[in-house]
């Protein structure tokens, strides 16, 4: 079976490559691609259209439909402003924990599937492997959202996949969506003493942060019956809003970051036909009045699916079996599963280490966790020769 301390050399590696969401992730995806390709994998590396990102898919095996994909992200959470007690770049083992920026979320998982390639490479396969490495899923899945339309462009058809995110190596069937927006304002700036004269563009942010809390509110009504969500309803956060420049000028410029976590994606058009009516309807009309150059405009950031839950899910009975487990769950983050669950594919989350650890300083992931990581994807090497 595969050396706990092959795995953890391979992590040590990986954590080294500091892969902010906001940087390059080439290096990284080259050294991994580097090993799959050592061990006869078929290996492509899909950039982005800067040429800066890239996705890494890989496959062991036969060529043909069916297999298992093993899904990582490559990119992490920013380090900047938190309160590290060591170098987040560089693995520290204090322990039976190791420490660094990844470690859980979600390098760990991908140094185990690495760890695994030369395992699966030593047997004929009766099915492929497929390892998909991708970029930003922090901020919005970019990565996988530019590589499902690649795969099914190429009539590949995986029948399971695995997205090895923290969940304490617990099954989890089914998570909500992630969409994310921000919304602009153009006003019209002026002198404080006279805001009848200007478009207080701020004025008009909280006008609409007001309608989304208003909305929150109301999707609370539309919890699904019987959801096995906490919470059960679709939720809305404010992440951010900011404009001015100072205490007397009105504000010509504002921005709201926000986003909501669906249960249906039915509340995500509730939420923003709503919006939109009431953008259309009375704000607008009343900027406009003043300056009819004003604007509320709306980017999307990212809008990802969320996992449903199926009856019938042959890679959650798979990993019943190969971890002894008995039961799974649903959560309320997101991941990439949904995105491959559209492909066709049977998907379960399932991965080392804990989402309580999860972007925070000190981040860890427990040497017992990665164990029982490997004795799963050991396991799953023997369904593929069997």
């Amino acid at each position: 079976m595969t050396d706990l301390r092959t795995t953890e050399a391979i992590l040590s590696n990986l954590i080294a490559f500091p892969t902010v969401s906001s940087d390059s992730n080439l290096a990284m995806i080259d050294h991994m691609a580097g090993l799959l390709d050592r061990h006869g994998a078929r290996v492509e590396i899909l950039h982005d259209d800067t040429g800066g990102k890239a996705n890494l898919w890989a496959t062991l095996g036969p060529a043909g439909d069916g297999g298992i994909v093993l899904s990582g992200h490559s990119d992490v959470v920013p380090v900047t402003d938190q309160d590290w007690t060591l170098d987040p770049f560089a693995l520290c083992e204090r322990g039976d924990l190791l420490y660094g920026r990844g470690t859980c979320d979600m390098k760990g998982f991908i140094a185990a599937a690495l760890a695994m390639a030369p395992a699966y490479a030593e047997h004929p396969l009766r099915r492929p492997v497929h390892f998909c490495f991708t970029y930003d899923e922090e901020v919005g899945c970019l990565g996988a959202r530019q590589l499902v339309p690649h795969l099914q462009a190429r009539g590949i058809k995986p029948a399971m996949a695995i997205v090895g995110e923290p969940t304490s190596m617990q099954i989890i069937e089914g998570h909500k969506g992630c969409c994310e927006y921000t919304t602009r304002f153009t006003g019209l700036e002026g002198h404080g003493s006279a805001p009848d004269r200007g478009v207080n563009a701020v004025t008009y942010a909280v006008r609409y942060v007001a309608r989304l809390l208003e909305l929150a509110e109301e999707l609370k009504t539309r919890a699904p019956r019987g959801s096995r969500f906490d919470p059960p309803w679709t939720t809305v956060n404010i992440g951010r809003l900011s404009g001015g420049v100072a205490h007397n000028v009105i504000p010509g410029k504002a921005e709201v970051d926000w986003e909501m976590r669906p249960v249906e994606w039915g509340d995500a058009h509730f939420v923003k036909d709503a919006l939109t009516d009431f953008v259309e309807t009375e704000l607008l009309p009343a900027m406009r009045a003043v300056s009819p150059q004003a604007d509320i405009s709306t980017e999307v950031i990212g809008e990802v699916v969320g996992l449903e839950p199926m009856p019938d899910n042959a890679v959650r009975d798979l990993v019943h079996k190969l971890t002894g487990g008995n039961s799974c769950d649903v959560v309320p983050f997101g991941t990439e599963a949904g995105l491959f669950q559209g492909m066709g594919m049977s998907v379960v989350v399932c991965g080392p280490g804990s989402i309580a650890q999860a972007h925070k300083p000190d981040e860890y992931i427990a040497r017992e966790q990665l164990q029982q990581c490997l004795d799963m994807l050991h396991g799953l090497g023997k369904t593929l020769i069997a």
